[in-house]
């Protein structure tokens, strides 16, 4: 719950007077529901730049108060969405099945999904990372051909490390990419994007990307700060 849309045309002034297209990379970015549409007009024609909704809900319309659908998102800017980010799972108690539904709304209104899975410190520490993924994904997307899964995004994010200042290490989270991407691989989608979320920021980001299993981050409080953010999303790849 960060920056109304006024915060976010200010945000986007400053950003874009300080990040130049890149050839190769995409930024996206995923303000609240009132500030996807300011969002979206103020990032302008940028074929590099994509704004998503935090949340969606599976019906396309109808008396569901509070909610935003995947129509009424695409219709403010949105391009993509993400799906069981760790607060919708464990502050809203979103669940597996919800993440299915919302999953394949996304998908038939043509936005990106960005599905995110990972473990609570408990499941970690219990050697229950694995099994905790491959059930979130399989819970979300084990009905999908490998066509249809190569259109989702994974971020992986560990709940112990997200706002606590702890983070994977660059070969751990590569371990549990590397898992996350032989189960995409083995149900036919080769070229889906992993990402990895999870206290990410200027002091860490290149080390993360120079694991190859990683193919972007998702970032939280370190890209609210539009010169910090511009910053660290000019990090370059080794």
């Amino acid at each position: 719950m960060h920056l109304g849309p006024s915060d976010a045309r200010a945000y986007f002034q400053t950003f874009l007077a300080r990040y130049e297209q890149h050839t190769g990379r995409d930024v996206w970015f995923f303000p609240p529901a009132v500030s996807v549409q300011a969002a979206a007009q103020a990032a302008g024609d940028r074929p590099d730049l994509c704004i998503g909704a935090q949340d969606v809900y599976w019906e396309p319309k109808g008396a569901f108060t509070g909610a935003v659908s995947v129509p009424l998102a695409a219709q403010a800017g949105a391009k993509a969405a993400l799906v069981g980010h760790s607060e919708r799972r464990h502050v809203f108690g979103e669940t597996d099945a919800d993440t299915r539904k919302k999953v394949a709304a996304v998908l038939a209104g043509g936005l990106v999904p960005i599905l995110c899975v990972g473990e609570k410190l408990a499941e970690r520490e219990a050697g229950q990372t694995l099994a905790v993924v491959t059930r979130q994904l399989t819970g979300a997307l084990g009905d999908l051909d490998g066509a249809t899964l190569a259109r989702v995004t994974i971020a992986y994010e560990p709940v112990w490390a997200i706002g606590t200042g702890r983070n994977a290490t660059p070969q751990d989270a590569s371990a549990v990419h590397r898992e996350i991407r032989a189960w995409l691989t083995g149900r036919g989608a080769v070229r889906a994007r992993v990402l990895y979320g999870g206290s990410v920021n200027l002091k860490n980001i290149a080390e993360l990307l120079a694991e190859r299993e990683l193919d972007g981050v998702l970032v939280g409080g370190a890209s609210l700060d539009p010169d910090a953010w511009a910053q660290l999303v000019q990090t370059p790849v080794a």
